[in-house]
């Protein structure tokens, strides 16, 4: 059996992530996740650039509402990688461009400053409706649990 991407060191089929973590709150259909800690960030070169990497606990909430999970039970959080790739082009990829796009343009029109200002005010509304677009977000970017 092959492994999944360094998220984690559990065995699964390479077009997925895994992540190993625990259930820390389950309120109805919905399970809170906090992921461990990834073993593999100590010798790794861009763990400075990286968000998986930094100290905090990190949680994932999940909508599973066929399966019966209690708290402290260790589970796999598992994700498509294609989804991940998705969830990177909207986070940072999209706002990279949009905010480039608009600094070059801001700058054929506008003075410097104003350009740079624009450049990174084009964000909140982009950011918004990021938001605004949530519930479409969670249909889309749908992690699953196994049990351990």
């Amino acid at each position: 059996m092959q492994t999944a991407k360094a998220m984690g060191s559990i065995p699964s089929h390479t077009d997925v992530f895994v992540h190993s973590g625990v259930v820390s709150r389950v309120e109805g259909h919905s399970v809170t996740v906090t992921l461990d800690q990834n073993v593999h960030c100590e010798s790794c070169r861009a763990k400075g650039a990286c968000g998986v990497s930094d100290g905090a606990a990190k949680q994932i909430q999940i909508d599973d509402p066929t399966k019966t999970y209690t708290r402290d039970q260790p589970v796999r959080v598992v994700l498509k990688k294609g989804l991940g790739h998705k969830a990177v082009a909207w986070a940072y990829v999209f706002p990279f461009l949009l905010m480039t796009g608009t600094l070059i343009l801001g700058s054929a029109l506008f003075e410097e400053w104003l350009a740079g200002v624009l450049s990174l005010a084009v964000l909140v509304p982009y950011f918004t409706g990021v938001y605004a677009l949530k519930g479409y977000f969670r249909k889309t970017f749908k992690a699953s649990l196994q049990s351990l």
